[in-house]
């Protein structure tokens, strides 16, 4: 595992460290900001960016992506925070929290060793596309919170007059640079460039909002730190809720946005590698006074963009924040909050999936409906909820369109014998349509149904097999089964009592369904 943190498969060392120190520019904001969202003091949410984005790089599924304090979690936290302090008193909450996200470590490295975060592969495409776009609607909508004056957690009004127009300027100045750059060199990414290039010309007289007027990033080494609440089954009740809903939202999101990386770099990552080391990071994290996190598509995006492939990009994300904590403090707090907004702004930009529209007259209705609700959910409310929906929503239109898709066609007929040959799948949404289409009194004494082109797939398409025999009993007839498949026969066999099969002697391929 070590070797192939030093390992270079992919990228080079010079771009991983370049895209390194860009992304842990870009990582200080947002943690400090996520803090303050989730009640908890803002060193939390930096320890939280150093420690997961360190453990994820160097032991996840995902070389390239980054991880750390998320804004998903944060404003689940916020709840938790609260009641822990209304029921301990002031800092009680943050007490809780520690507790909460070492649970929801332990959580999501057992779903890893389960290997369930192989469940990711039913995402459709349209929930895939309606997770991006929301998330870059709400990744927009925090950077623009950014345009209110602000000192620490006390946020005022929107900017006006002078300083609403620096930060527009700075931030299109940004945006300008990271785009024109790289026609001039792409050896250096155009990220880092914006950043320290706008904060040289704000160090000259530009009076404008920067890093340290939300909190100082300065800080000591995270030190071991067991929260302080009574371990008792009272505690387990109140955290146990909130560590299940912080795992799975933390897990969707990280899965996802492994999904993403591996569409955009062309490779694959390893999903249950990365929920059991996102896991341990949580779990380390909750233990050294850290607010817990995941993985980060804009963050991850930059990395990428700006040249990171490699383990070794994480982690030197990942040494880059500690340095900042530890004695970089006083440079970092004078960025320009404009500079990395506008970097965000640009990370905007390229997650959005600007095809979707294209979409729309060239793919079928629901799949644009589809996208449209998980857009609409993953900005109204969250994005587990959102990515779950969408798989419920997509699994109903299946079900629906599948259901119209069984055909019954007559492939032999005598005065004594009827085959009819059943195309389609036959399970709880087909079956109605599957029984309307048998006529019984009109059929002859001996009624044979072809399953070569079709299967049965649950108990709903047993049952309904199950009552078109006893249809055909009642009057006096017989009903076969033909070409089951093997699986279809299994589950027959375990059917038990609901339905008895036998073979026909002259033909192994014939299969009788008797009712006791």
């Amino acid at each position: 595992m070590f070797r192939d943190l030093f390992q270079k498969k992919r990228g080079t060392w010079k771009g991983d460290a370049l895209a390194g120190l860009t992304t842990a520019l870009a990582l200080v904001p947002g943690s400090i900001a996520f803090a303050f969202v989730a009640g908890v003091p803002p060193i939390s949410g930096l320890y939280a960016g150093f420690m997961i984005c360190l453990i994820t790089a160097a032991f996840g599924g995902r070389p390239g992506m980054i991880s750390s304090a998320a804004g998903s979690l944060a404003v689940v936290m916020v709840a938790l925070v609260a009641e822990g302090n209304r029921r301990g008193g002031d800092g009680a909450g943050f007490e809780y929290l520690l507790l909460t996200v070492m649970m929801m470590g332990l959580i999501q490295i057992l779903i890893g060793v389960l290997k369930l975060g192989r469940f990711i592969r039913l995402v459709p495409h349209p929930v895939i596309m309606g997770f991006v776009n929301g998330l870059a609607i709400v990744v927009f909508l925090s950077q623009l919170k950014m345009f209110r004056e602000r000192k620490g957690a006390v946020v005022g009004d929107w900017l006006q007059g002078q300083a609403l127009w620096t930060m527009l300027g700075l931030c299109s100045a940004t945006i300008a640079i990271v785009y024109l750059f790289p026609r001039l060199t792409k050896k250096v990414p155009s990220s880092l460039v914006a950043i320290i290039g706008v904060s040289i010309a704000a160090a000259f007289g530009i009076s404008t909002m920067t890093v340290g007027d939300l909190s100082s990033v300065q800080g000591a080494l995270p030190s071991l730190h067991l929260p302080q609440v009574p371990l008792n089954w009272e505690t387990f009740r109140f955290t146990a809720p909130y560590a299940v809903i912080l795992s799975l939202v933390g897990l969707v999101e990280t899965l996802m946005t492994l999904q993403l990386i591996d569409e955009v770099t062309d490779t694959r990552g390893k999903g249950n590698r990365e929920a059991i080391a996102l896991g341990a990071a949580n779990l380390v994290t909750g233990a050294f006074k850290g607010m817990g996190g995941c993985a980060l598509v804009g963050e991850s995006l930059i990395n990428i963009g700006s040249g990171g492939r490699g383990r070794m990009s994480g982690v030197f994300a990942a040494t880059a924040l500690l340095s900042f904590i530890l004695v970089g403090a006083p440079l970092i707090d004078r960025i320009p909050i404009a500079a990395l907004t506008g970097v965000m702004f640009v990370v905007v930009i390229a997650t959005f999936e600007w095809t979707s529209f294209k979409t729309i007259g060239k793919v079928p209705l629901s799949d644009v409906f589809v996208i449209v609700a998980v857009t609409a959910i993953t900005v109204w409310k969250d994005l587990a909820i959102a990515v779950m929906s969408g798989v419920v929503l997509s699994a109903l239109v299946f079900a629906w369109k599948s259901a119209k898709h069984v055909r019954l066609t007559i492939a032999a007929d005598s005065e004594k014998e009827r085959v009819y040959r059943l195309e389609g799948l036959l399970y709880f949404g087909s079956v109605r349509n599957f029984a309307d289409q048998f006529r019984p009194m009109a059929d002859p004494d001996l009624v044979i149904v072809d399953f070569q082109q079709s299967k049965v797939c649950d108990l709903s398409g047993l049952e309904a097999i199950k009552a078109l025999a006893e249809r055909y009993r009642k009057i006096g007839k017989t009903l076969q089964l033909r070409h089951l498949s093997p699986d279809c026969r299994r589950m027959l066999d375990r059917a038990g009592s609901l339905m008895e099969v036998e073979i026909a002697e002259d033909d192994p391929d014939y299969s009788v369904a008797r009712i006791p």
